[in-house]
């Protein structure tokens, strides 16, 4: 008796402590939902704030979007990959907000200043530059800037700012700055 006592108790403490592992179904499915409605909740919030910056569907900027540190348009470096180019897509918004200012802002002058890393000649550096100025130029011409707001000009390898000789210091320089010389 005493056996079965003890196997009877055993079977109860399993069963109690099995049925306090695993929630419910119902609890699953309320912090699932808690989390769907936080989530819809977030991305309510960032459209918001988004629109109350000026990246709404008319996006129409003016010149104090220039120093809203919030603004796509305080964004003014493009980087690029070793010996390349090519403008990343992770730029592409960025850029497509200046060429709608510019666009909008007929008065407005822009200068993209091409830089490179140390590698490389300086003659080469200063095409590779040039090229990757080209590169930005015609994502801001294609998206609606005109060409007459636009100066290119290339630094090479001349203006650095990381002097180190490592791949973080080159990536730093490897570079296209948007400089504003007029803001209307």
């Amino acid at each position: 008796m005493n056996n079965l006592f003890r196997l009877a108790l055993a079977a109860v403490v399993i069963a109690v402590l099995s049925a306090c592992a695993t929630p419910t179904r119902d609890a699953e499915d309320a912090e699932r939902a808690a989390e769907r409605e936080a989530a819809a909740e977030q991305a309510r919030a960032e459209r918001e704030a988004a629109e109350a910056r000026g990246l709404g569907r008319d996006r129409d900027f003016d010149a104090a979007a220039l120093d809203d540190p919030d603004s796509p348009l305080a964004e003014r470096l493009v980087y690029f990959d070793f010996d390349r180019d090519e403008v990343k897509s992770e730029y592409m918004p960025m850029l497509e907000a200046h060429a709608a200012y510019l666009s909008q802002n007929s008065g407005a002058r822009l200068r993209l200043e091409g830089h490179t890393d140390e590698r490389g000649t300086r003659e080469y550096n200063l095409a590779l530059g040039e090229r990757r100025a080209q590169s930005v130029r015609r994502v801001l011409n294609l998206n609606g800037a005109s060409d007459d707001q636009l100066e290119v000009i290339s630094y090479g390898e001349e203006m650095p700012v990381a002097f180190q000789q490592n791949e973080e210091a080159w990536a730093k320089n490897r570079r296209v700055e948007l400089v504003y010389e007029s803001r209307r």
